[in-house]
């Protein structure tokens, strides 16, 4: 897949990061430009994806002219390139609603410490991306802005809860996106829009919150390309002592180094159920195998094995739970009597843990951890869906069935995702279609314990293999849904 032939916007625009990059940092363009060309993309395309509700033109540009007083070589790694921050994470003086109404009017005096890290190292942020109520689900809509609409049909899902994330990048609105990750709110969108997202392990990048020591929600980098995707890691990553669960960067090099000198020679285990956890529809895994098959014809050593996984959905579910526990705990009423239903049961549901659920999640995830480092001692990376199934209507808040398997819970078709949190392992989506449908389609790839350095540079063969990266696109003509799965925005 390449990128497309009728996408209409700036030509600077079509260019991935790191290209960009390299005209910043020898003079070529300025961060002016790139802002100028990403505006103008952003009006264009908005009205069609709704993937970018809040932009900041004036501290943009105000931003690009304390950089254009810096020599290139000292404006930081990412030398001036526009960037975009989900809307659950604090921007200073940008209004910041996290998709719920009680913060519709929401503008924060500081920023969280991995924006500063970013604009320290040469990002300007241009605005804020659309995600569903505090980050929950996977279907980008809200009361406050409505729904993310997927840029390839407008009638589907662009996926959750980084979906205004993703869309912005398939249709050129932004060369870098960041985005979180808990139960796949990252990778699902990322799988749906046709872009690269990376969950990486906890404490790789340096976030801000009220449950410091918690590891099941973290931020990542997304972007049109791995290559991209990893020097976006490069800007993220890093040591900050006033973060508990923070470490440092890669020992050596960088994690763009480890893409550009990928190896094809890899041995990989690929599971299309999880031991029956999770479900796939046939479609999806037929053209899975199908790419696997490429990637063999190129050195790679394919087997379909899984390790013991036991009780892994119950203790996703248990952790999750825990975590929305926290979050009520956090909110006072006045915000939370907003909620929808599925936020609010899920809080209900996290506030009737018992000790022993807690307990016995904890003892659980270390068993799976434990197997799952061992596995990948013999593997590299463990493969397997994304998501289960190719995107529904955006109308559909989640996907009730899969292969004929009624899926009661509002998570469980999201079940692939469940792994890597658990565990706290990197994971990655990598674009590999185009799919059934001529619909974007990713692999989910799952590495070792801190290793995202290994897993980046094998999700590179997989894109190289299937002809990435694909980006960007103009939205696909048609109507966007009849009836959006919102109330009227506020």
């Amino acid at each position: 897949m390449t990128a497309s032939d009728s996408f209409s916007g700036p030509d600077l625009c079509r260019l991935q990061a790191h290209e960009v990059i390299a005209m910043l940092r020898v003079g070529q363009i300025s961060p002016r430009d790139c802002l100028d060309a990403a505006f103008a993309r952003i009006a264009t395309v908005e009205p069609d994806i709704n993937a970018m509700p809040t932009i900041c033109p004036d501290r943009a540009y105000e931003a690009a002219t304390r950089l254009d007083r810096q020599h290139p070589d000292i404006a930081g790694g990412l030398a001036g390139l526009p960037i975009a921050i989900k809307d659950l994470t604090m921007v200073a003086g940008v209004r910041t609603t996290f998709g719920t109404r009680g913060f519709a009017d929401f503008v924060p005096e500081t920023s969280d410490p991995l924006v500063t890290r970013l604009e320290r190292r040469g990002g300007i942020v241009i605005g804020k991306t659309n995600t569903p109520e505090m980050g929950a689900g996977g279907n980008t809509f809200n009361d406050v802005f409505g729904a993310t609409l997927n840029p390839w049909n407008r009638s589907l899902n662009a996926g959750g809860s980084s979906g205004g994330a993703a869309a912005s990048l398939a249709t050129g609105e932004v060369w870098l996106s960041h985005g979180s990750d808990h139960g796949g709110s990252l990778r699902t969108p990322a799988c749906y829009c046709g872009v690269v997202g990376l969950r990486p392990s906890p404490g790789r990048v340096a976030s801000a919150g009220p449950a410091g020591f918690a590891t099941e929600g973290v931020p990542g980098p997304m972007a049109r390309s791995v290559r991209d995707c990893a020097l976006f890691l490069d800007a993220m990553a890093g040591f900050n002592p006033d973060l508990p669960i923070s470490y440092p960067g890669p020992d050596g090099g960088s994690f763009e180094d480890a893409v550009i000198h990928a190896s094809p020679r890899l041995k990989i285990g690929f599971s299309p159920d999880f031991n029956g956890m999770a479900r796939a529809n046939p479609e999806v895994l037929e053209h899975l195998r199908g790419v696997l098959g490429q990637m063999e014809r190129h050195g790679a050593d394919i087997e379909e094995a899984c390790p013991d996984l036991p009780d892994l959905a119950r203790i996703y579910y248990t952790l999750r739970g825990l975590d929305m526990a926290i979050t009520a705990r956090q909110v006072p009423d006045s915000i939370s009597s907003h909620f929808k239903k599925t936020l609010a049961d899920n809080m209900a549901f996290g506030r009737g843990l018992t000790a022993d659920d807690i307990a016995d999640a904890q003892l659980g995830r270390t068993t799976i951890f434990n197997n799952m480092a061992g596995f990948l001692q013999t593997f590299d990376v463990l493969a397997c869906p994304t998501v289960g199934c190719m995107p529904h209507l955006q109308t559909e808040e989640w996907v009730s069935d899969i292969d004929g398997h009624h899926l009661p819970g509002y998570m469980d078709w999201l079940r692939f995702a469940f792994l890597a949190t658990t565990t706290g392992l990197p994971a990655i989506s990598v674009p590999v279609g185009p799919g059934p449908g001529g619909l974007p389609i990713g692999i989910q790839l799952i590495g070792r314990p801190r290793g995202e350095a290994a897993l980046l540079a094998a999700a590179q063969i997989f894109e190289s293999v299937t002809g990435g990266p694909t980006m960007p696109i103009d939205p696909a003509p048609g109507n966007p849904p009849a009836s959006p799965a919102v109330r009227p925005p506020v």
